[in-house]
């Protein structure tokens, strides 16, 4: 089975490394960049838009710009097209327009790769063997794949990405410098948390704030929390309720989703 991997970053190479055993083929808008991903696993480059089809095309993609890469390269796909944005709702319609007649799936990796093994969200929207081997290879390697839906992983993004991050830069940003023997053990992983966000890519994180809900949530949370600070009973009050576990989700993402 050969594979096509468009987008020879960080997450493109993992998805190539999981496939590694077979013929796998790296294009990128950066030649570069796609022949260090091919060299790293023992791949090919491919043109980006060339004419060449495989079996299996993955879209290894930022989220803001994996929709047109799926109308340009789906076609590309004789067996299976996938994605690994980040995002599932949009993805998973974009495939179905492009390549009607593919097996097609989107899958999450909830880790950097440097972290794997680790959780992956897996949608099946049109399932078959060739997708039951992209599963089978990533689960070889520890990770546990669970099914989901676009809608489910959509809903779930706004609070484990969205509003998560916006709470580490909150912190980052407000946060004053003491001595490293002043910090608790609360304030200590915060710190470490931070240092982990900030050595990565900037523009990965811009692009989950625009494209999930949450941040806002976070501020008006933090907002809460100052104005009941004078109010004991207020104080208390808050404290409940962030103890309690949060209301079931239903399955419209919201507005950016």
């Amino acid at each position: 089975m050969d594979t096509l991997v468009v987008g020879a970053g960080t997450m493109g190479r993992w998805f190539g490394e999981c496939l590694a055993d077979q013929d796998v083929a790296f294009a990128d808008t950066d030649v570069g960049v796609a022949a260090d991903a091919a060299e790293a696993v023992g791949g090919r480059t491919a043109l980006l838009d060339g004419e060449e089809r495989f079996d299996v095309v993955c879209l290894a993609v930022p989220i803001s710009v994996v929709e047109s890469a799926i109308e340009r390269n789906a076609p590309r796909a004789d067996r299976a097209v996938l994605d690994v944005s980040g995002v599932m709702r949009g993805p998973v319609e974009a495939m179905r327009t492009a390549a009607p007649d593919c097996e097609r799936a989107s899958l999450h990796p909830l880790f950097a790769p440097a972290n794997e093994p680790g959780n992956v969200a897996w949608v099946a929207d049109e399932d078959g063997s060739a997708l039951h081997a992209v599963r089978e290879a990533i689960a070889a390697r520890g990770n546990h794949v669970f099914d989901t839906t676009p809608e489910e992983h959509d809903r779930a993004m706004s609070t484990v990405q969205a509003r998560a991050h916006a709470a580490v830069f909150a912190y980052a940003l407000a946060r004053e410098e003491v001595r490293e023997e002043f910090h608790t053990p609360l304030s200590g992983p915060l710190s470490d948390l931070v240092d982990q966000v900030t050595e990565n890519t900037p523009r990965v994180y811009a692009e989950i704030q625009s494209s999930f809900p949450g941040a806002d949530a976070v501020a008006e949370a933090a907002r809460r929390v100052a104005e009941a600070a004078e109010d004991p009973e207020a104080f208390d009050d808050l404290y409940a309720e962030a103890g309690r576990a949060p209301d079931a989700p239903d399955t419209d993402v919201g507005e950016g989703g």
